[in-house]
């Protein structure tokens, strides 16, 4: 029986009719309705005609999660008077609750994607809500691009609802094609909003790791909520690892403790959606609750603000879930939740003032997440660069790339990047590309069931408890009973079936088999030991092994979960199995390299013929002759990172350079750019033959620079015979001396005695331009400086005399030095003639 009075107290229904005219308007719209308002169980069951008298239509809910997905389903069952499996079911990967009569049927964005590549036109299906759209996944922004695909070209009649917790819908809005706003405004009551941060430091968070202190923090402060509030509390910490460390502190307290995350069983999700029972509780959860489920009986929440996203460190071969501080957005939708049913409060356990700092909205995940399954799922959809796609934020054209590099070395795609045929059966596996390459090829080799169990495996990190070491972990799975292995044992029999009657079963030891899928699956992380636990992956980075760890005595190793901390130099393994090195060429293969190698290196050429898997060095030996070319090609890279100061420049040769870019500054052509970028630019013209002789730093040394760059004067024009009148070494000054000009400045300086210019009015010039006088004392000190002699004379030589007369009585200071003979002698030496 269909319980209407629940359905009445939906605040959502007031804008089921304008969505259902804006459906019949324009096929598309954007709801928006905060939490708790009944969007995600009231709208599918009116579109339906389930309830409400409308005409019957087959719905799809698309959800951002598992646990999302089950609890719709098993809530609108529950309106309808009903089991799932009826007129509403759902499908998650592993798990399907569907009979012929379902009209609603709701499933993860993941499996939506899985049903799009398989049907393009969704035959039967009329409707499509992606639900929590707001929260950018991936995979959600990915089916949505798919649809407006679908609905553009071959389904113009299906239906679209973009289905949001906030109010930040403009740009699903202009997505959808202009398409109109619902709102609905949901039933919320005032939250008192404590500032509690931690009284001690924290340290932040990096990688996964969230410092002890903040969740002991958090634990006092549930107890503290629980003191001074009524009703349930909701805490929101990033993890499971972290929800499981908080309720091991809440040991004792008068209060049920209840873990919900994507990993918890089934029988305490639901306990958790059915309310109290009683006495009060304590639900400790992921960010999953903050608009995906609604927890009846919560007054308090008390926020950690922190949360996980995925990273990918593309330069490493490192992608991992990490923990950043949670948006503000975030932080809304989480205080809301204490105001659902009454008026409430939130505890922040962090410092007002640095809530204004926080980012506004999370990140999308197309910005931050590995791209390789978005790659491979555009590829299949015929779009290998997404650049048809409607997407609200394009992928970046680096993580893109970096991903289509994954899809080619697993063989996904062809050079042009479209899917091939394994690709595609790749795509249909609902695994990460890597991780289906693993099954696919490790089914070949160490047989279908073992191949499943290791991608099992992979595919949901095990608990730290199973330790680091794979095959370990893979026989505390095997006779685990805890809620991991449960699903562990759900998941294999899930990819076992996948892989139909291929992968026929081999011999041999577990950990062989191991070691081998994990290799399959991370080649660039197939890794050599460097000793004390230390090892180098085939990308280039170091890994660490904990203290204690059974692995340190490895001489190889598959990682298959690191990540690297802050400012750490290595990355800290968490999962890994033993391999032997047959097993990391096989795996590997594409990063294999045998031959010679002349680069520089370590301020030398370094010449020698190497064997290695990407950075891992297998065998290497000096080379005694190596050719020519690549020699020089290693000098010149060298003269790049180090400069053509690695030539032997005298004070006349670097003096001739500084003239010539000089000249090339004021007179432009033909007079030569003598940088170092373009003398390297143009080597076959000065270095030569010199260079090409050459096989060591040394050589370098003993080239003359300045002999060398003279080949690039302008001989051809003549103009090379003018370099002296342009720009001349030393200018004569009319005491007779030569002295030097310096032209390393903006203008060329002439340092000389003050005596020696008595009698000269205009300023020197070089090229056409005056050059700055350095005016010296008879001691050489600086006494002014001018770049017009003639104002000097003028107006400041009265106040060098009158400062100097007296220091150097022995040398003429006259009142006219323009009339007066200049000398670079003494005014005794003056009259002895």
């Amino acid at each position: 029986m269909i319980r209407t009075d629940a359905l009445d107290q939906l605040p959502v229904r007031t804008a089921v009719p304008a969505l259902e005219r804006a459906l019949d308007e324009r096929g598309a719209a954007v709801l928006c309705a905060p939490p708790g308002t009944g969007k995600t169980t009231l709208v599918p069951l009116v579109l339906a005609g389930l309830t409400g008298g409308g005409p019957a239509r087959r719905v799809l809910v698309a959800e951002p999660r598992r646990i999302a997905a089950r609890a719709a389903a098993r809530r609108m069952a529950w309106l309808l008077g009903e089991r799932t499996g009826g007129r509403v079911g759902f499908t998650v990967r592993g798990e399907r609750a569907v009979g012929p009569d379902t009209v609603v049927e709701v499933v993860t964005t993941g499996v939506l994607l899985q049903r799009l590549q398989r049907d393009q036109e969704l035959a039967g299906v009329d409707v499509v809500i992606i639900d929590e759209c707001h929260e950018r996944h991936l995979d959600a922004d990915t089916a949505a691009a798919f649809l407006l695909d679908v609905r553009a070209t071959i389904r113009p009649d299906l239906r679209l609802v973009a289905a949001s917790a906030t109010t930040d819908a403009e740009g699903w809005a202009r997505l959808f094609g202009d398409a109109p706003v619902v709102e609905a405004q949901g039933v919320s009551h005032p939250v008192e909003v404590v500032w509690a941060p931690p009284s001690g430091a924290v340290r932040p968070p990096h990688g996964m790791r969230v410092d002890p202190a903040l969740l002991t923090h958090v634990a006092a402060v549930v107890r503290r909520a629980l003191a001074e509030r009524d009703g349930d509390v909701l805490c929101f910490l990033p993890g499971v690892g972290e929800i499981g460390r908080v309720a091991g502190q809440l040991a004792g307290v008068d209060a049920e403790v209840l873990q919900v995350h994507g990993r918890a069983p089934a029988a305490v999700q639901d306990a958790v959606l059915a309310g109290p029972s009683g006495g009060r509780r304590v639900v400790l959860a992921t960010s999953v609750a903050e608009s995906s489920l609604t927890v009846p009986g919560v007054r308090v929440v008390v926020d950690s603000g922190l949360a996980r996203e995925p990273r990918t460190d593309h330069a490493r071969g490192l992608s991992a879930l990490t923990t950043v501080r949670a948006s503000r957005a975030s932080g809304r939708q989480r205080a809301g939740r204490a105001g659902r049913e009454a008026p409430g409060a939130v505890y922040r356990c962090w410092d007002r003032a640095e809530d204004g700092r926080l980012s506004a909205f999370p990140s999308p995940e197309i910005k931050v997440a590995d791209l390789a399954a978005f790659a491979l799922q555009a590829a299949c959809w015929g779009d290998p660069d997404a650049s048809g796609l409607a997407l609200l934020d394009p992928p970046p054209a680096g993580a893109l790339g970096a991903a289509r590099e994954v899809l080619a070395a697993v063989g996904a795609v062809d050079a042009a990047g479209r899917a091939t045929d394994r690709g595609v059966r790749m795509s249909r596996l609902g695994l990460h590309p890597r991780l289906a390459r693993a099954l696919l090829d490790g089914a070949d080799r160490v047989g279908g069931r073992r191949a499943a169990e290791v991608v099992a495996l992979l595919s949901e990190e095990p608990p730290r408890e199973y330790g680091d070491d794979l095959a370990h972990a893979l026989r505390t799975a095997r006779r685990g009973g805890d809620g991991y292995a449960a699903r562990w044992r759900q998941e294999v029999r899930r990819l076992s079936q996948s892989l139909g009657s291929s992968g026929a079963e081999h011999g041999g030891p577990d950990d062989t088999a191991v070691g081998t899928v994990a290799a399959l699956a991370f080649p660039e992380r197939v890794a050599r030991a460097r000793g004390e636990g230390a090892f180098l992956m085939a990308s280039g980075t170091g890994a660490l092994l904990g203290d204690g760890s059974r692995l340190r005595s490895a001489r190889w190793l598959a990682v298959a979960v690191a990540d690297r901390p802050a400012h750490a130099a290595s990355a800290r393994v968490r999962l890994a199995a033993v391999i032997d090195e047959d097993t990391a060429r096989l795996a590997a293969g594409h990063l294999w390299f045998s031959g010679e190698e002349v680069r520089w290196a370590d301020g030398d050429v370094v010449a020698r013929s190497v064997e290695r898997l990407g950075a891992v060095e297998l065998s290497v030996r000096a080379l005694r002759a190596p050719a020519p070319g690549p020699v020089r090609d290693a000098l010149l890279e060298g003269l790049r990172q180090e400069g053509t100061g690695l030539l032997r420049w005298t004070r006349d040769g670097a003096q001739l350079r500084l003239r010539l870019a000089f000249l090339h500054r004021v007179l432009g052509a033909p007079w030569p750019d003598v940088s170092d970028g373009a003398l390297l630019a143009r080597a076959d013209e000065w270095l030569e033959p010199e260079l090409s002789r050459a096989r060591r730093r040394a050589d370098l040394a003993r080239i003359d620079a300045a002999q060398a760059v003279r080949r690039l004067l302008p001989w051809s024009t003549g103009d090379a015979a003018r370099l002296d009148e342009l720009a001349p070494e030393r200018i004569e000054v009319p005491s007779g001396s030569r002295v030097r000009v310096e032209y390393g400045g903006e203008q060329p300086v002439l340092a000389v005695k003050l005596q020696e210019l008595f009698g000269l009015t205009e300023t020197p010039r070089v090229a056409g331009v005056p050059v700055l006088v350095h005016l010296l004392s008879p001691a050489g000190r600086p006494a002014a400086v001018t770049a017009d002699l003639a104002s000097f004379w003028r107006e400041g030589y009265r106040d060098v005399r009158a400062e100097l007369r007296g220091r150097y009585p022995k040398h003429p200071w006259p009142e006219d030095p323009t009339t007066m003979e200049a000398t670079r002698f003494t005014s005794a030496r003056l009259r002895r003639g």
